[in-house]
């Protein structure tokens, strides 16, 4: 027996935000990031719709791009003095993910960061709280998945909160919020979006429901990721429904280890001064990733699916798997996004010279590789790599050469 889960209810298409005005409830949280939900008006206008529900309200603000778990336990420290019966987080994956960690906590106040962690194994939530997400990134998709990312800035490692409890009971995909995100953010989300529907649709727990959407999520980014980043706000509308069918798709087949490198390297290296962004990270390894897991007949089988529905063409699987990775290393050419990471420069664009130096990461590769492996991720991911296998693959991904193994 497998299981499909999604939020209740889904509103999209502009003006869905205004919604939040019929929710029922005595008290809410807002939670939100940086400044952009606040320049451009979407944080007054959920309070002010709230407000109108009849509703008390208070902002959680300021939650940190890649959000650490001082932030969460700071903001369930807030919740449980506040009591909200609405959690309403609204921005990119960053605050919508703190917000579902700071919800677990919430309703348990004793429970660990190390417990959370532990593998759909988050104890029965929704005894004090409902949870609302608005997405304003066209990528991450957490506004509908069971999944949450959390940095420890101690151990330098992101640590995937997964278990369907978190799963969102209310998801509002408003297109004009994604009309705001700037033409880095568009690149990288966008791509972090195709990463999750062609990882679902390899995944070992794919299945008829998950298929239809990872496949039709593919075409759309295909035909309107570039579009949306060279500034045609119908493609950039179009994205924000693609990230989300994605999301739908991941959330419940899973996903491989192009993430569970992501997670790994993200934060692996911020004492050099810089972050690996996630997106670029999956946008870097997934041409990697695709080569590995060809080895093996039912993956190298199912691109092969998704080539043909590309319309990429081949005559045999082994040219439609090439022509994949042609197309996604093409795309990110098209998107401004390095192909590996010495090329990867503190800002997140192609470099000469990338901020990580060959020696720091070929000292802290061992470990990298051991923690990517232990990553939630990567128990479904088709080939299961060894300890010697991961090294190797990160090491493409460092210097991007080919993956012969």
């Amino acid at each position: 027996m497998a299981r499909f889960t999604l939020p209740r209810d889904v509103f999209h298409g502009k003006g869905a935000l205004e919604e939040l005005k019929n929710f029922e409830g005595k008290k809410a949280v807002i939670c939100v990031g940086g400044g952009s939900m606040k320049r451009f008006g979407f944080l007054d206008r959920a309070e002010e719709y709230l407000k109108k529900a009849g509703m008390e309200v208070k902002i959680i603000d300021g939650i940190e791009p890649d959000p650490s778990v001082k932030t969460v336990m700071a903001g369930a420290k807030v919740m449980q003095e506040f009591n909200p019966d609405w959690i309403v987080a609204i921005g990119g994956g960053s605050p919508i993910d703190a917000a579902k960690a700071m919800w677990i906590k919430y309703e348990y106040p004793d429970i660990t960061f190390e417990e959370m962690c532990k593998v759909f194994g988050i104890p029965q939530l929704r005894k004090k709280a409902h949870f609302c997400a608005v997405s304003s990134t066209s990528g991450t998709a957490t506004e509908v998945t069971a999944f949450s990312i959390i940095t420890d800035y101690d151990k330098g490692i992101k640590y995937p909160i997964a278990d369907f409890e978190i799963t969102p009971d209310v998801a509002i995909v408003d297109p004009e919020l994604a009309e705001t995100m700037p033409k880095k953010l568009i690149a990288h989300t966008g791509m972090d979006a195709l990463t999750h529907a062609i990882e679902a649709y390899v995944s070992t727990a794919n299945c008829d429901y998950t298929d239809a959407l990872a496949i039709h999520a593919i075409e759309m980014i295909q035909r309107d990721l570039v579009g949306s980043y060279k500034g045609d706000m119908v493609k950039r509308d179009k994205m924000h429904n693609a990230q989300c069918l994605a999301g739908m798709a991941f959330s419940n087949a899973l996903l491989g280890i192009v993430h569970s490198m992501a997670h790994k390297t993200g934060a692996a290296f911020a004492d050099y001064g810089s972050h690996i962004i996630h997106g670029a990270a999956n946008a870097m390894y997934l041409p990697k990733v695709v080569a590995f897991n060809a080895k093996d007949p039912v993956a190298k089988e199912r691109y092969g699916v998704i080539a043909d529905y590309m319309h990429l063409g081949g005559d045999s699987l082994t040219e439609k798997v090439e022509l994949l990775i042609k197309f996604l290393r093409k795309m990110n050419d098209d998107l401004n996004i390095p192909h590996c990471i010495k090329n990867y420069g503190a800002d997140g664009l192609p470099a000469e010279e990338g901020f990580v130096p060959k020696e720091v990461f070929l000292e802290r590769l061992p470990e990298i590789a051991k923690n990517a492996i232990g990553d939630a991720c990567t128990g479904s991911n088709p080939r299961i790599p060894t300890q010697a296998e991961m090294e190797k693959l990160l090491k493409c991904c460092y210097y991007d050469t080919d993956v012969d193994f």
